[in-house]
C-alpha cells in the first residue's frame, strides 16, 4: 500500500522534476490511500494557483484511490507522532494514516527525511 503526501501530489500534477519518482505510487490506484487532509491541501493549493476547474479535475483523480478520513484512532496516533517527531498536524496525520495501513509514505517534504517507512526524495529546482 502507498500514501502520497501533498508535496508529492503537487509535484506530480505540475509535472515537476520529481514527478517521475512519485508516478508509480500515484498511478497504482488499487494500492493507493489518500488521507482526506492531503486531498484538502492539494485541492486548496491548486484552486489558489490554477482555478477551480483544474482543482476539481485533480481532486477527481485523487478520488479514484481509497480516500480515508481522520477518525478518533488516527487522530490519537497523529498526536503521538506529532509530539515524538515534532511534526505539524497535517504531516503527523499523513504519517499516522500510512502507518495504520502499513503503507509506504512517498514525499519530498524534508520533515519526513529519515523516518521509517518513508520514500523520500529531496526537492529539485525547476529549470
Amino acid at each position: 500500500m502507498n500514501v502520497v503526501d501533498s508535496s508529492a501530489w503537487l509535484e506530480y500534477f505540475a509535472a515537476g522534476p520529481n514527478a517521475e519518482f512519485f508516478t508509480p505510487a500515484i498511478e497504482d490506484v488499487e494500492r493507493l490511500i489518500v488521507p482526506s487532509i492531503v486531498l484538502y491541501e492539494v485541492f486548496k493549493r491548486i484552486l489558489q494557483q490554477r482555478g477551480e476547474r483544474q482543482a476539481l479535475d485533480d481532486a477527481g483523480q485523487m478520488g479514484r484511490a481509497t480516500v480515508i478520513g481522520l477518525d478518533m484512532q488516527l487522530a490519537l496516533k497523529a498526536a503521538k507522532i506529532s509530539l515524538e517527531l515534532k511534526l505539524p498536524l497535517a504531516d503527523a496525520a499523513i504519517l499516522a494514516a500510512a502507518q495504520a495501513y502499513r503503507a509506504t509514505l512517498w514525499t519530498q517534504d524534508a520533515d519526513f527525511q529519515g523516518v521509517d517507512g518513508v520514500q523520500y526524495i529531496s526537492r529539485r529546482p525547476v529549470h
